[in-house]
């Protein structure tokens, strides 16, 4: 089990030969409040030295739509006299009969309106199907960075495809043939962005990196130490001689050894925490199929 904060910081006090505190959160100590503030800092910076295998995780989701009916013409950007727009946002793209591509909500006016981002080329008639269909997603909460070619639409087994380019996005969006089989990807501001929208639940899915190096006492992700009891994700040692390394910076010291030390026990938490695959030097295809390898000498003739 990992130390709690207040151990690895009176660990650290120890090694330096300053006074050990007996707790830490709310200590108004010098030494004490800047070592808190090192050890923070060590924790957001190895966040991005290795895809610690902690603090990857899967994250699924379904997507959303709404089939229902409205009223719109040329004459203006709203859609009425929908049913209802419960759970309708401007992550929402429309599409029906008159309806331009790449038409999307930028604002929900009442409980039976919307409007769009842009003029209707035909007039949808009374009570004409519209088909809203939600696009962009939001990240996980705890979202670093997504792990690459982790990205599938578990419905029909098929890896999505991407992250497409800003003009490759673009062509999707704008293009006579913007569709297919395959659901595209991006990430577009704060939203994982999907091509096409989907008029059924189709579940939807990849990994990411968590940036929750920090866990309280009740197993919630956080992103910093705040509490006496709060435990890492990181290999207590590591944490010691980085805390260390950086005190010795911050006071002007010597660092040549501090370092030589934080390397060393870097290397050797990165090389543990994962596992590789064995390399061939002389690799060769599996004999999974009938070949020369497993075609009996004899007996395999007619008699």
């Amino acid at each position: 089990m990992s130390s709690t904060m207040l151990q690895l910081v009176q660990q650290v006090t120890n090694e330096l030969g300053v006074s050990t505190p007996v707790f830490v959160a709310g200590n108004t100590n010098q030494d004490v409040t800047q070592i808190l503030a090192l050890m923070n800092a060590n924790g957001y910076e190895l966040l991005r030295k290795h895809n610690w295998r902690a603090m990857t995780k899967q994250y699924g989701f379904y997507t959303q739509y709404l089939t229902t009916t409205g009223n719109w013409t040329t004459a203006a950007r709203t859609i009425t006299g929908i049913p209802s727009t419960s759970g309708l946002d401007t992550t929402y793209q429309v599409q029906g009969t008159g309806i331009n591509q790449n038409t999307y909500i930028v604002s929900v006016d009442s409980s039976t309106q919307v409007t769009v981002n842009q003029d209707f080329a035909a007039d949808g008639g009374t009570s004409a199907t519209a088909y809203f269909q939600k696009i962009r997603y939001s990240l996980p909460s705890d979202y670093e960075a997504l792990v690459p070619r982790t990205m599938w639409d578990k419905s029909k087994h098929w890896e999505m495809l991407g992250p497409e380019d800003a003009q490759q996005w673009e062509w999707l969006l704008s293009g006579y043939i913007s569709t297919g089989p395959r659901i595209r990807w991006r990430l577009l501001g704060k939203y994982f962005q999907i091509w096409p929208g989907m008029s059924n639940a189709e579940s939807l899915g990849f990994e990411y990196r968590s940036n929750g190096w920090a866990e309280a006492a009740d197993g919630t992700v956080k992103t910093s130490f705040t509490v006496d009891t709060d435990t890492t994700i990181y290999p207590d040692r590591l944490m010691v001689l980085a805390t260390k390394l950086k005190y010795f910076e911050a006071k002007g010291f010597d660092t040549t050894a501090m370092y030589r030390n934080y390397r060393e026990e870097l290397e050797a938490a990165m090389a543990l925490d994962m596992s590789s695959a064995n390399l061939s030097f002389a690799p060769r295809p599996g004999t999974v199929l009938i070949g020369y390898d497993n075609i009996p000498d004899s007996g395999y003739g007619p008699n």
